[in-house]
């Protein structure tokens, strides 16, 4: 089977997933985001050819850039191709309020949050949110950007500052949580594995930011609340992200549609990768 692995640069996971392929007697092509281009006379683009497509992540590009990329897997998805994951999919992760939005529309326990596009608006947010909050970028993954604000006046500096960038305000209740979170790896219908993340003196559990993972088994609440999640943003192959918060409550804080697992793979001890390919391959058997 042909294989489709699209990102940007060829990254650990693209070489981790053609490794995997090759193994289990799938032939990859690694194609970069920002090379594609299109013909609409002879109705062929460069993703016609390959059975299954797998996307690792999405170059950073203008507005106009993004959308034609988008373009691209939409009409694979429509060619009866396979996408991993559904373009529809990666438009809602990618967008920290729509996915949050969806969550709660699933009946599932997510951080209260407002979502603003001007200060004044975002001040009283703050402010009904009980005044200790984390401000994320609408658009941003592994903790990046993230800040937690507990003061009126840090509050209006920041703010100040995004509605001059024109940026819409994301604006969290933040969660005491035990100094970790979980993430869970979900495949289709199962959780295929998970981790806690530790923190390192900080509030945030990103990997990324430097919290230590280990291995972790899920209770059965948690991993139904994982398969809900993943379910609810239309996503067979997410990460989700897990918080334990006060009195036992377990909140969904993020689903990640382009989840990695170079830190999950050697603390769960599997092949991640392989199962990936793996579903791709049978859900293409099967349809």
């Amino acid at each position: 089977m042909r294989i489709a692995l699209l990102g940007g640069r060829n990254g650990w996971h693209l070489r981790d997933l053609a490794r995997a392929a090759s193994r289990l007697g799938h032939e990859t092509t690694t194609l970069d985001f920002r090379k594609l281009s299109a013909q609409v006379d002879a109705g062929a683009d460069p993703l016609a050819a390959f059975r299954g497509i797998i996307v690792r992540t999405m170059p950073p590009g203008s507005l106009e850039q993004v959308v034609f990329r988008m373009d691209l897997l939409h009409r694979a998805h429509a060619r009866g191709q396979l996408v991993l994951n559904p373009p529809a999919a990666l438009e809602t992760c990618v967008d920290k309020y729509l996915a949050s939005a969806r969550l709660e529309a699933a009946g599932l326990p997510v951080p209260a949050t407002r979502v603003c596009q001007d200060a004044d608006t975002a001040l009283e947010a703050f402010a009904a949110l009980g005044g200790d909050v984390v401000v994320k970028p609408l658009f941003g993954s592994e903790g990046r950007g993230l800040l937690r604000i507990t003061d009126p006046e840090s509050a209006w500096r920041a703010f100040r500052t995004l509605e001059r960038l024109q940026a819409v305000i994301y604006v969290q209740e933040f969660v005491h949580h035990p100094g970790w979170d979980l993430r869970a790896f979900v495949v289709g219908e199962r959780v295929l594995a998970a981790m806690r993340r530790r923190a390192k003196n900080d509030w945030r559990t990103n990997v990324a930011q430097g919290a230590r993972a280990e291995a972790a088994s899920l209770a059965p609440t948690e991993e139904r609340l994982a398969l809900r999640a993943a379910a609810a943003v239309g996503a067979p192959v997410a990460g989700i992200d897990l918080l334990p918060g006060p009195g036992g409550k377990c909140y969904v804080l993020e689903v990640n549609a382009v989840p990695g697992w170079r830190s999950l793979a050697p603390v769960a001890r599997l092949d991640v990768a392989a199962a990936v390919v793996d579903f791709l391959a049978d859900r293409i058997a099967t349809t």
